[in-house]
């Protein structure tokens, strides 16, 4: 009985803290002011090539600066790692194939918007990275709930 009531208890605030996140991740990656999402540009932005911007970030990282080399390259993966953990913790859906889906399902959802709204830019390196993101949220869940049951084993 225990172990039902602590098992709903933890999929009632995998819930919580996945609605929030959603929430957050649709207001930062749609609305935030950071990164051009003000206004309407006036041309569509794409990129189709795979690994086409990560090469460039990387290559002008000297004249782009550090900052934004991370916040692309890096940033893409991170602000994914959330979804990747909350989304196992709040769905009765667990498995590795499912979250892999579901973050790349989410991350086209973000580009298609962003490209038929015109703001921010569709990029085929940011669904790459945000489902890489989406996988270690989903590896940091595997290790969290190991250690987890091992310490309830142990009581």
């Amino acid at each position: 009985m225990v172990k039902y009531k602590e098992r709903k208890r933890l999929r009632i605030l995998g819930k919580v803290l996945f609605v929030c996140y959603v929430l957050f991740i649709i207001y930062f990656l749609l609305f935030s002011e950071w990164y051009g999402r003000t206004g309407e540009m006036s041309e569509y932005c794409y990129n189709l090539v795979l690994f086409k911007e990560i090469r460039r970030f990387l290559t002008y990282r000297e004249t782009l600066g550090t900052f934004a080399v991370l916040t692309n390259v890096v940033g893409n993966v991170v602000i994914f790692v959330p979804f990747g953990f909350f989304m196992p913790m709040a769905s009765k859906y667990r498995s590795f194939f499912m979250t892999v889906c579901y973050s790349f399902g989410l991350s086209l959802c973000v580009e298609v918007f962003q490209l038929l709204t015109r703001v921010g830019s569709f990029d085929v390196d940011d669904l790459l990275l945000n489902t890489i993101g989406g996988l270690a949220g989903y590896i940091l869940f595997v290790i969290c709930n190991a250690i987890r049951r091992r310490y309830h084993a142990k009581k």
